[in-house]
């Protein structure tokens, strides 16, 4: 579904989803900020240890995409979260990365993995969204031709499993259902979080928290 589409189904939705993560982190009576800052202290030493060729040729590979995930197409209750503004984009650009949060970028970067953009700006996303989240230019999933037929699978998924041909992975996107789950499920070989966030907001802090804990136990 293209930004427009998406847009308009979340500015019409009245009841907004809930991440997970958040949920479960507002639970635990812990705040985002202070264990976010936690676990990247606690696990200084394993995301050191990967610095090796050795080490990285371990890590997990983090597929993200960004129309609805680094970009969202609503406003949550309440309004928009805080942030810092991101850098005014250049006349004749994309409308909506005034709405991506450059704090994504040093969380993003922080996790104990392989990040590699998984999204239909191919390698436009090194070009335009790697600046404004401050990371380096990045792996780009080179999509093949889908069957004509996918049913209820998303287009991407098959991809995916191939690209991981067997490393652990998380798949952050917008669209995941659990057709994709199950199908990453019996297919690949290796340990795989398939992780929706909702496209109204797009990634937050408490998705990374997330995240973050599964690749800890990777």
């Amino acid at each position: 579904m293209d930004s427009t589409g998406r847009e308009g189904r979340c500015q019409g939705t009245s009841r907004h989803l809930t991440a997970w993560g958040e949920r479960r982190v507002d639970r635990e009576g812990i705040s985002e900020s202070s264990f976010h800052q936690s676990f990247l202290k606690e696990n200084f030493r394993l995301l050191s240890s990967t610095d090796s060729p050795a080490g990285r040729a371990a890590r997990p590979l983090l597929f993200l995409d960004v129309d609805g995930t680094l970009i969202p197409f609503g406003t949550p209750p309440g309004g928009a979260p805080a942030r810092p503004p991101a850098p005014p984009p250049p006349p004749g650009s994309h409308p909506l990365l005034s709405r991506i949060d450059p704090r994504h970028g040093p969380r993003l970067a922080a996790l104990p993995c392989d990040l590699v953009w998984a999204t239909t700006w191919m390698a436009e996303a090194n070009d335009v969204i790697s600046p404004l989240l401050g990371l380096p230019e990045l792996p780009v999933v080179d999509w093949p031709d889908a069957p004509d037929d996918e049913g209820p699978l998303h287009w991407k998924t098959r991809g995916l499993v191939g690209w991981a041909a067997g490393r652990p992975f998380v798949w952050v996107d917008d669209e995941i259902t659990d057709a994709d789950r199950a199908w990453v499920a019996a297919h690949h070989r290796g340990r795989a979080l398939a992780y929706r966030v909702d496209p109204c907001r797009g990634l937050t802090e408490g998705d990374v928290i997330v995240i973050a804990r599964w690749l800890a136990e990777v």
